[in-house]
């Protein structure tokens, strides 16, 4: 295994795999290394699809080897710190490894700890993750009798910031298919100040709320976990951090959203202190989510512990031969896989106009990112907004006869469910901007 390498990259998720395979078509000359532990790569988008019980897990996994271009330098390791002063990284297993440029995309990780009780509870029992294990959250929705469906959300940034909604919509209607959503109150509990901070998204979501008839608990913080009595407690608070997950989260705004009605309806809620905690019987999350240790630790990261990477280009904010992109980095836009699609061509390009002329290239990020919310089965909007939430639809809808995105169309369920994988693990995966 070599020491050194032009460009060394970290991370085998959709931005490290994407940057290496771009860097080789632009030059088959490079001498590239990958630093990824796992053996497996998994399309996460579909997971939603997976526990709402219409996608099959085993077809969102591929073999890591397959999916690593045959001529980049496979490490497979952990990295585990930075030297940046000597363009070195350390690894677990495999000794120092120097650089003349790195890419930094290592993805986040889920941290149980922020949340009292987490550990113990989910993916048992009634507690489920679609993030986590989807193929539970199927059980529970499946065995799911009538009482209170409680879907939320943690404080933090997290990926796919849509996903703890879009199950909730799948679950409703499923519920109304088996029998028992006459017996169901549904509760989504999020810390944000809105359903979606992009105008036009949040008046379709409305709607979709409304007709679902869904209670919406807004400032909800959640911070314990109470499994053997089945209580989701929360702080109601406007003190909320998000760190950019500009989802659901609506930082313009101090108000909580005119439409929330203020009780709790026939869910059962008790108090203590300003604390409420709400009885669910089953319950459907996100993890918090942060970097990784080895990145938090680092002389890489801004105050508040992520990637520090300038918003337009991505390059390190005070090492110049450093890039970052992906949900590691500091971007105040929404984690996607669909961010990740346009972040890629500026950092291949930066890096290869440093190495042929030792300044960045002119290509900028705008803060694009694209967020699919399934809102039933068959059903779909397509939210895309860039770093001011402003509504940015591609043109190359149109050619699908979706003449507006922000509204539910059959079509766009269809590009969810078939054509946006086969573009993944085809195209996207393969080095080939789409």
């Amino acid at each position: 295994m070599k020491s050194h390498y032009q460009v060394l990259v970290i991370g085998g998720g959709t931005a490290g795999i994407m940057v290496a395979a771009q860097l080789r078509e632009k030059d088959r000359n490079l001498e590239i290394g990958l630093i990824e532990p796992a053996d497996t790569h998994y399309y996460q988008p579909a997971w939603t699809l997976v526990g709402a019980g219409t996608y099959d897990f085993k077809s969102t996994a591929r073999p890591m080897k397959s999916l690593i271009p045959a001529e980049v330098d496979w490490i497979k390791d952990y990295a585990e710190g930075f030297d940046p002063e000597k363009n070195s990284v350390g690894t677990k297993s495999s000794g120092n490894i120097t650089y003349d440029y790195l890419v930094v995309a290592p993805g986040l990780v889920y941290d149980h700890s922020l949340i009292p009780g987490l550990a113990e509870s989910i993916d048992k029992g009634v507690v489920c993750s679609n993030y986590t294990e989807p193929e539970h959250t199927w059980k529970v929705i499946k065995n799911f009798k009538g009482g209170t469906a409680l879907f939320t959300q943690p404080a933090t940034p997290i990926k796919c910031g849509g996903a703890p909604q879009k199950i909730m919509y799948l679950a409703e209607e499923h519920f109304k298919k088996s029998g028992v959503r006459n017996q169901t109150d549904i509760v989504f509990a999020t810390p944000g100040t809105t359903i979606f901070a992009v105008p036009e998204i949040k008046q379709t979501l409305m709607k979709v709320v409304d007709r679902k008839d869904i209670n919406l608990r807004f400032f909800h913080k959640l911070v314990e976990i109470d499994a053997e009595k089945q209580i989701a407690w929360y702080e109601v608070t406007k003190e909320v951090e998000t760190g950019g997950c500009v989802v659901i989260e609506d930082s313009k705004t101090d108000k909580v959203d005119q439409n929330i009605q203020y009780n709790y309806k026939d869910v059962k809620v008790e108090v203590e202190g300003n604390r409420f905690g709400i009885h669910y019987d089953m319950m459907h999350l996100a993890p918090p989510q942060t970097a990784p240790k080895f990145i938090m630790n680092s002389p890489l990261v801004n105050d508040a512990k992520w990637l520090d990477v300038d918003h337009k280009t991505m390059q390190h904010n005070k090492f110049r031969n450093i890039f970052g992109l992906g949900d590691v980095a500091a971007l105040p836009t929404a984690k996607t896989g669909a961010a990740i699609r346009k972040q890629v061509p500026i950092v291949v390009d930066n890096v290869m106009t440093l190495i042929e002329s030792d300044k960045i290239g002119e290509m900028a990020y705008n803060g694009y990112s694209s967020c699919p919310l399934v809102t039933g089965y068959g059903k779909m909007v397509l939210a895309e907004f860039d770093y001011q939430n402003n509504f940015i639809p591609d043109p190359k809808l149109k050619q699908m006869l979706i003449s507006d995105s922000s509204k539910e169309h059959w079509r766009l369920w269809m590009l969810k469910k078939y054509m946006l994988p086969y573009l993944y693990w085809n195209k996207m995966m393969k080095g080939q901007n789409v």
